[in-house]
């Protein structure tokens, strides 16, 4: 295990363990934290009351933050013909087919967000097992894979972000920048948790928000209360 550094430490001992802080006295306080040289990424843990092994319970799809992510995400989009060109003309960093599939089956990465027109799963397909683990494999449920292109590729290099819990039935999402002004910070949160509350399975008992953690990049978590 990693020593802390001795900046963590300091951030640490600010930060009551047990205590739910109320999500702007979590945000002013995670923005409070010392941090390293660069914008920090905050981000989002909430940990839901669904059982991961089911698969009528999966939590997951894709929203536009309020205020973005702060950050440039790279777009791939697998189309052809005027679909290529539609993504093009829309922003995006690469547009290809079985040329792409070829690259990323031989260990490429380069990317955040995979886009693919329907027409384009007979190669998409068979790299379920390289994306999916990686949280990249084009879904019509996230939004990555629909007839226009072109909306997706301007919708995700503006900040839209997928998200779909682990197997500890936790949702992890990018929030911003420390840099934000806590105002947005909040907002992004707030509509953030609203949408994954509108995704409760109907199969879910009990409580389904079990808790929600913010964090940046070099810092520790912060619980925060968003019901």
């Amino acid at each position: 295990m990693s020593k802390k550094s001795k900046r963590y430490a300091r951030a640490a001992a600010k930060v009551e363990r047990n205590r739910r802080y109320g999500l702007n006295d979590g945000v002013a306080l995670l923005k409070s934290l010392d941090s390293p040289k660069f914008d920090e990424t905050v981000s989002l843990c909430l940990r839901l009351g669904i059982d991961p092994r089911k698969s009528d319970q999966i939590v997951r799809g894709a929203f536009s933050l309020p205020h973005g992510i702060g950050k440039s995400v790279t777009v791939l989009c697998f189309a052809e013909g005027e679909h290529a060109q539609a993504a093009e003309d829309a922003g995006a960093d690469f547009v290809g087919a079985a040329d792409l599939a070829e690259k990323i089956q031989g260990g490429w990465m380069d990317f955040d967000v995979a886009i693919a027109h329907p027409s384009m799963m007979r190669v998409v397909g068979k790299l379920g097992k390289v994306l999916g683990p990686q949280g990249k494999m084009p879904s019509p449920k996230a939004g990555t894979v629909t007839e226009a292109v072109g909306d997706a590729v301007k919708e995700f290099k503006a900040g839209k972000i997928e998200f779909r819990n682990d197997s500890g039935a936790n949702v992890h999402a990018v929030m911003g920048k420390k840099s934000f002004e806590a105002d947005k910070l909040v907002d992004n949160v707030e509509a953030f948790v609203s949408h994954v509350m509108s995704l409760r399975p109907t199969s879910t008992k009990g409580n389904y928000l079990l808790g929600a953690y913010l964090s940046s990049t070099m810092c520790p978590g912060v619980q925060v209360a968003v019901a």
